[in-house]
Order: structure tokens, then C-alpha cells, then sequence
């Protein structure tokens, strides 16, 4: 006999905008590098720097569905979800999931660290490149090129993945990432939400450092940390 279902309230909004936003970015910054219009790229990169840093944050101060400790499960609870032997409704991501988004996270943050500071045949870069060699600003271009082919392969997997959820085992995982809320047995334990204050609170601190970066301050700072060379003065 089937549990009661009830409507329960998933994922906070938070999540649903960094999910999407992410559908929206990532797809941008493929456009705006292939047509050569690198400084939007950059600004978009800073936003997605902003973002990443916000969820991996709220992995540890958000709602009880989005933080790390909740869907990050061993080895044995990802292949019995795998192999079908783990029947059970997750109040948020499953076992293969949980790990899919911290891969997704990683993949995306040493993109971005490589991206900060890359520099491309045409010898553009970020404020950063400056921190590095010619040489390896050089490679971590290259390093960044192949990243994003990294990434669009692990996109078009987790595409693959939604159609098989929503077509093979009849789960319609989309709607509630859309809508926040989805069916679940009743006697699954509804996830506790954050406060929206508290996204907001970490949302500027994210936006703030990303700006930070964006306008070069750690080279503004390396600058400033440097000692001057000696004058003749000094030894008079």
C-alpha cells in the first residue's frame, strides 16, 4: 500500500535561482568566448565566481536539503540508489546527485580560478594574470579551454540523467526546481528551510568579494605589500 503523499515544500529559493541562473550562465559564457567578446565573458565569469561562492556557503548554512552533510552519502548509498536497490523518497538529492553537485561546484571553481588568471593568444587577460608568468598564464588558458569541455560534458550527462528520471522512473524532477514543492510520502521528514535574511546576508558577502576581485584588488594589494627599492637617501 502506498504512503500518503503531501505536498511538501523542497527547495528554498536560494537554490532554484543559483540552479537556473547557472542553466543561463554557463551556455552565455560558451557564446561570449567563442565570439571573441571577452570583457562581457569576464563579467560574467564574476557573477558565476559570486554565485559558486554562495553555494558553497549555503552548503553549510542553508536550508537542511541544500548543505553538504545532508546529500553527501558513502559509497554503498550511491550504488544501491544506482542499482535500483534503494526504493526509499529523498527530501532533496539523492545519493548520486548530492555528489553531482559537489562535482559541478568543483568543476566550476578551478575554471574559474584558471580563468582569473588566464591569458589568451591575443594576449588578453584579467587583472589577475599580472600575479603570473607569461608561461603560465599561457597554460592556464589552456587548462581553461579544456575545463569548459570538461564541463559541457558533465552538463550534457546531468541533462541525460533528468531525461532518464523524468522518462525511465516516472520522476519529475524539473517541476519542483521550478516550483519549490513536489508530493512526498508522508512519512518523509519535510526539510527545514533558511531564512531568506540569511541568503541575503550571504549573498553580499559573495557579490562583495567577487566585485573585490574583479577590480584587481589582490594585485592592488600585492603592490602594496611590496617593499620599495633602496635610494641613496635611505643611506644618508
Amino acid at each position: 500500500m502506498q504512503a500518503p503523499m503531501r505536498k511538501t515544500r523542497l527547495w528554498d529559493l536560494p537554490i532554484r535561482l543559483v540552479h537556473w541562473s547557472l542553466v543561463v550562465l554557463i551556455p552565455a559564457m560558451w557564446w561570449t568566448a567563442e565570439n571573441g567578446d571577452l570583457s562581457t565573458h569576464m563579467t560574467l565569469g564574476y557573477v558565476i565566481l559570486a554565485i559558486v561562492l554562495f553555494r558553497i556557503i549555503w552548503g553549510f548554512v542553508g536550508s537542511s536539503n541544500a548543505r553538504f552533510s545532508q546529500f553527501l552519502k558513502g559509497p554503498g548509498a550511491v550504488m544501491a540508489h544506482l542499482g535500483g536497490k534503494a526504493q526509499k523518497a529523498y527530501a532533496g538529492h539523492n545519493p548520486a546527485g548530492g555528489w553531482s553537485v559537489l562535482a559541478l561546484l568543483l568543476l566550476l571553481a578551478t575554471q574559474l580560478g584558471l580563468g582569473l588568471f588566464a591569458l589568451d593568444e591575443d594576449n588578453v587577460g584579467s587583472l589577475l594574470t599580472s600575479m603570473v608568468s607569461y608561461d603560465t598564464a599561457r597554460a592556464m588558458a589552456d587548462l581553461h579551454e579544456i575545463g569548459f569541455n570538461v564541463i559541457l560534458a558533465f552538463v550534457v550527462l546531468h541533462i541525460g540523467a533528468v531525461i532518464y528520471y523524468s522518462l525511465v522512473k516516472k520522476d519529475r524532477i524539473v517541476p519542483p526546481m521550478i516550483t519549490g514543492s513536489r508530493d512526498l510520502p508522508d512519512d518523509v521528514e519535510a526539510p527545514r528551510i533558511a531564512p531568506l535574511w540569511k541568503a541575503v546576508v550571504v549573498l553580499i558577502l559573495t557579490s562583495a568579494f567577487a566585485w573585490w576581485i574583479a577590480k584587481g584588488a589582490p594585485t592592488s594589494l600585492e603592490e602594496l605589500n611590496k617593499k620599495p627599492e633602496p635610494t641613496m637617501e635611505d643611506f644618508m
